[in-house]
């Protein structure tokens, strides 16, 4: 009996087996790819909705101290006297450890030099400004500024700059420590 009637088929069976393991192995490697792709994808998606939701709440939180602050108004008018809050700095720097100027902007936890520029440039200068501008309008301000000034959430802000204007600054500082980047 000639043994390469055994050989052959055997040969080509170990070549077969090997040409097929390494194809399963490209599919499973080319199904792998196309998993992490979808899975980047969706993540993505998840991502973007995440910020639009965030922005949202934002923009309902804003809205909902601006009520608040329009209700003050309608009760001070009401009443027919007006609130008139006289900054006092001794008292701002008393609270803070340093010399606060009225209206620096920056007072509020999230707000640096060049922030208050870009507020200042469309015309939001002093606190009381800033407490009533809309979380949309100062978001879209900051949009306006490009791509770092976009990711700032601006959504406490308001409310610190209304605590300031009112002379507020033990309840400022102690809401400014549970701040990151002006954001609860």
């Amino acid at each position: 009996m000639d043994i390469s009637y055994i050989l052959i088929p055997i040969l080509i069976g170990i070549v077969f087996g090997i040409a097929g393991y390494f194809l399963g192995k490209k599919s499973a490697s080319n199904r792998d790819h196309s998993l992490a792709s979808s899975l980047q994808s969706e993540l993505d998606a998840c991502k973007k909705h995440t910020k639009s939701l965030t922005t949202r709440i934002s923009s309902l939180e804003a809205d909902l101290v601006q009520k608040k602050t329009k209700s003050i108004k309608k009760q001070s008018i009401a009443t027919n006297s007006t609130p008139t809050f006289l900054f006092d700095e001794g008292i701002a720097k008393t609270v803070f450890g340093k010399k606060i100027k009225e209206n620096d902007l920056k007072i509020v936890e999230g707000i640096g030099p060049k922030i208050e520029g870009l507020f200042n440039a469309a015309g939001i200068t002093t606190w009381k400004d800033l407490s009533e501008s809309s979380t949309e309008k100062l978001q879209a301000i900051l949009d306006g500024g490009g791509e770092n000034y976009a990711i700032h959430n601006p959504s406490t802000w308001g409310k610190q700059a209304l605590l300031a204007y009112e002379g507020k600054w033990e309840e400022l500082k102690a809401w400014k420590a549970g701040l990151r980047g002006g954001k609860e």
